[in-house]
C-alpha cells in the first residue's frame, strides 16, 4: 500500500476545511493522540470528555505534525502555531465526513464485526488471515466507538485489497451511524453475552442493538452469526428483515455453514478441523480456548464470502499469536524449579469471556506440584445484575479444577461466599494489597490466569508480575503485606 494516504487537496476538499497556510501536497497518516504522532501525519484536535485536542496543539507540531485540524469557534484562541491549519465547523464531523470520503474511493472488500465478546481478537484475526490474501487494513487497537470507526475508516488506504473494522457499543443506536459509514461486505456477530448489561432491560435488548450493524451490509452482502449461540436465530430474523438474504452460519452444531469439526487444546495453544463451505482446514493456533477457535470459523467464513483463498487465509493463522491482555502467555521463572505460567486476560471482562477464559485455565497442565490460580477482578457495567452474575462464577471455578482464587474490587466481593471451602480464596480491596499477596504465594510449576473489566487495573499487575521474572530474588521481594480476608 501506498505511503501517501491523502493528498492535501482531497484531504480538505473531503472535511470541508478552510486553510491557513500552505497545505501539505500529502498527507501521510491520521492521530488524534500526540503521543503516537508521527512526522507528516494530519492531527485532529477533537474534544472529548476529558481532554481537549486543542490543548494539545504545539505538542503535535513538536511531533512532526504537517496539518492542524482545528473548530474554527477555537481559532482565536489558538496563537500563533508553526504548522498549516484546516479550520472545520467541528473536528469530530470532519473526520466522518473524511472517513465516508474514504469509503466511497475504496475498492476493498469490507467486513465488520460486532459482539459482546471476541470482537478485537476476531478483527486481529481477520487481519492476520485476509493478509495472506491481499493488502489488509484493520482498526487499531480496539478502536470500535463513535471516534475509533470513522478515525480507522479514514485511514483505509485507497489501494487496500481488505478491511476490517471492530463496531462496539455501550448503549442502543450506537452502532447504526458507524456501520453506515463503514458499509461492509460481511457483518459478523460474534457471541450475545451479558456485557454492558446495567445499560439494558436484558439480553434480547442487547441482541436487538447489536443486530444495527446489519443496516449497513451493503446490497448483496452476508451476515455471519453464532449457530451455538441461542440468539442466533434471534439475529438472522433481524439480519433478513432488513434485506440480507446471505446469511451464514458458524459454530460445532451439524448444519452450519463454517463448521468446527474437531477441537485439541495443547499446552502451548491448540488445533483444530473445520469445514468451511466446500473446504476442509486444519489450523494451528498459538492462540488457546474453544472460544478462540469458534471466532476462526466466523474469521475463515468472512474469508470465504470476500473471495480470498481459505487454504491460504488458514495457513496464514499458524503465524498468529494473542495480543497483550487477550490471553497471551508468559513464563516467569522463580528462580527454583519449573516457571509460572502466566496467561493475561486482564484487558476487559464479562460473564461469558470469564468463562472462557476459567476453561482456558482448566485445560492448562501446571507442572509438578503446580496449582491452577485465578486471579479475578470486578465485571463492571451489570448493573443489578452484579452481585448475582459475580456469585455464579463459582460454578465454572470449580469445574476448571481451580486451587486457589484472588479477588479485588467491591462488586467480586460476593463471590467470596459462594466457592467451594476446598478452594483457597482472598479478596483484597485493591490491586497493590492483592499483589502482596499473590507473590509469596506462587510456586514452581503453578499457573495463574488473570482477568477482571479493564477499569480495575490488572494490566499493571500483570506488568509487574512479568517484571519479576526478570529479577533476582532478593529483588522480587513484595513489598507490603496483604490486609485481605479470607474466603
Amino acid at each position: 500500500m501506498s505511503n501517501v494516504l491523502w493528498t492535501g487537496a482531497d484531504f480538505a476538499g473531503a472535511t470541508r476545511g478552510r486553510p491557513i497556510g500552505e497545505l501539505p501536497a500529502t498527507v501521510t497518516g491520521l492521530s488524534i493522540d500526540t503521543r503516537t504522532l508521527q512526522p507528516g501525519e494530519a492531527f485532529f484536535a477533537i474534544k472529548g470528555d476529558a481532554l481537549d485536542g486543542h490543548d494539545y496543539l504545539t505538542a503535535a507540531v513538536a511531533a512532526g505534525a504537517g496539518l492542524l485540524v482545528v473548530s474554527e469557534h477555537k481559532l482565536a484562541a489558538l496563537g500563533k502555531l508553526a504548522a498549516p491549519l484546516l479550520v472545520v465547523d467541528d473536528v469530530l464531523k470532519s473526520m466522518e465526513r473524511l472517513a465516508v470520503a474514504a469509503r466511497a474511493r475504496t475498492k476493498a472488500r469490507i467486513v465488520a464485526v460486532t459482539g459482546s465478546v471476541g470482537k478485537t481478537t476476531t478483527k486481529d484475526a481477520l487481519r492476520e488471515a485476509l493478509g495472506a490474501c491481499g493488502s489488509v487494513h484493520a482498526s487499531a487497537a480496539s478502536f470500535n466507538n463513535h471516534w475509533g470507526v470513522p478515525l480507522s475508516l479514514a485511514r483505509l488506504p485507497a489501494d487496500a485489497d481488505y478491511a476490517v473494522f471492530e463496531i462496539g457499543m455501550n448503549h442502543p443506536g450506537e452502532i447504526r451511524p458507524l456501520v453506515k459509514m463503514v458499509r461492509p461486505h460481511a457483518a459478523i456477530v460474534t457471541l450475545i453475552a451479558p456485557a454492558h448489561l446495567g445499560f439494558f432491560s436484558g439480553l434480547d435488548e442487547i441482541a436487538k442493538a447489536k443486530g444495527e450493524i446489519f443496516e449497513g451490509v451493503e446490497p448483496g452482502g452476508a451476515a455471519i452469526l453464532n449457530a451455538d449461540d441461542p440468539f442466533g436465530t434471534v439475529l438472522g430474523t433481524i439480519a433478513r428483515s432488513g434485506g440480507i438474504s446471505d446469511v451464514r452460519t458458524f459454530g460445532e452444531v451439524a448444519g452450519a455453514d463454517y463448521r468446527l469439526m474437531a477441537f485439541e487444546p495443547l499446552d502451548d495453544g491448540s488445533k483444530l478441523s473445520a469445514r468451511i463451505g466446500e473446504v476442509d482446514v486444519d489450523v494451528r493456533l498459538a492462540a488457546s480456548g474453544r472460544h478462540v477457535a469458534q471466532n476462526v470459523l466466523a474469521v475463515l467464513g468472512a474469508a470465504d464470502i470476500l473471495g480470498a483463498d481459505v487454504p491460504h487465509a488458514a495457513e496464514a493463522l499458524s503465524h498468529w499469536t494473542a495480543v497483550k491482555g487477550r490471553g497471551a502467555r508468559h513464563a516467569i521463572d522463580l528462580g527454583d524449579g519449573a516457571p509460572v505460567t502466566l496467561i493475561d486476560e486482564s484487558y476487559n471482562a464479562n460473564p461469558a469471556s470469564m468463562g472462557a477464559a476459567l476453561a482456558v485455565l482448566a485445560a492448562a497442565q501446571p507442572a509438578e506440584d503446580g496449582r491452577r490460580i485465578a486471579v479475578l477482578g470486578d465485571m463492571l457495567e451489570l448493573g443489578g445484575h452484579s452481585r448475582r452474575l459475580h456469585a455464579e462464577l463459582a460454578g465454572p471455578i470449580a469445574e476448571a479444577g481451580v486451587d486457589a482464587v484472588f479477588l479485588a474490587g467491591d462488586e467480586i466481593r460476593t463471590l467470596t461466599g459462594a466457592l467451594p471451602p476446598a478452594i483457597h480464596c482472598e479478596w483484597h480491596r485493591g490491586v497493590g494489597e492483592l499483589e502482596a499477596s499473590l507473590v509469596p504465594y506462587l510456586r514452581a510449576g503453578d499457573v495463574v490466569m488473570v482477568k477482571a473489566s479493564k477499569g480495575i487495573g490488572f494490566a499493571g499487575l500483570v506488568d509487574k508480575l512479568v517484571a519479576r521474572s526478570a529479577k533476582s530474588p532478593d529483588e522480587t521481594a513484595p513489598t507490603g503485606g496483604g490486609k485481605g480476608i479470607s474466603c
